[in-house]
């Protein structure tokens, strides 16, 4: 039975996470850059949050500040924008383009956009999925039941799948405030730029998230299938 890490379990990780490692450093970088730089206009992330709301006629959306380092996002089941206390109070570009981004997703929400509803629906399953999958894998392999190593992938394909529905949820978001951000007037077309670089950014966190748990999804079916020869 199988366990632990060969050689081409590395080839197959290391790349992953490499990529995971920069692209945590790149967002990391481009919000402390561009957290020092004001917009010119001056409104604060909660304010901008809030009016780009009231422009999409996206009612019953709250937005409070939150707490953490770029621990803001969307809760579609609250309804509620939530957003860091720098980015809550703060008028620089990140702050901004973080706030359009949320609600990017509260837009996505009201019109029913199809990855959104799909990422809602897989939340849950998700979230048992990743607790569950790995103490069933290793249960599985010290007790030689390939019945439960295989429980143990499917809760776990259901993980990755979650993390390749959120890939279109999030380019999308970002997508929405880019363009609201410079039709709203919130940031001048010479200050976009800034706010693309830090949604960028951040997307690629999500790129490289979703490499690693594929990467460990093809390593696990790999092994898997190694175990019945």
């Amino acid at each position: 039975m199988f366990y632990g890490f060969s050689a081409w379990d590395w080839m197959l990780l290391l790349p992953a996470i490499a990529f995971s490692l920069w692209a945590q450093f790149k967002v990391k970088g481009a919000f402390a850059k561009y957290s020092q730089i004001p917009s010119r206009r001056g409104t604060p992330g909660a304010r901008v949050a809030q009016d780009l709301l009231n422009l999409n006629a996206v009612g019953g959306v709250e937005v409070v500040r939150g707490e953490g380092f770029l621990g803001d996002h969307y809760d579609p089941l609250k309804k509620v924008v939530s957003l860091s206390t720098d980015n809550f109070q703060s008028t620089s570009v990140a702050a901004l383009a973080v706030a359009a981004h949320e609600v990017g997703h509260a837009i996505q929400h009201k019109q029913a956009y199809a990855p959104l509803n799909l990422r809602t629906r897989l939340f849950p399953v998700a979230n048992i999925g990743s607790s569950l999958a790995f103490p069933l894998l290793l249960i599985g392999m010290f007790m030689r039941m390939p019945a439960l190593i295989d429980v143990g992938i499917v809760f776990f394909s259901a993980a990755v799948l979650f993390q390749l529905v959120t890939l279109p949820v999030e380019f999308d978001a970002s997508r929405r405030a880019l363009a609201h951000l410079q039709s709203g007037g919130f940031l001048a077309p010479d200050e976009i730029g800034g706010a693309r670089k830090v949604l960028t950014a951040a997307a690629l966190t999500y790129v490289a998230a979703t490499a690693v748990a594929v990467a460990e999804l093809i390593r696990l079916l790999l092994l898997r299938n190694a175990s019945d020869r």
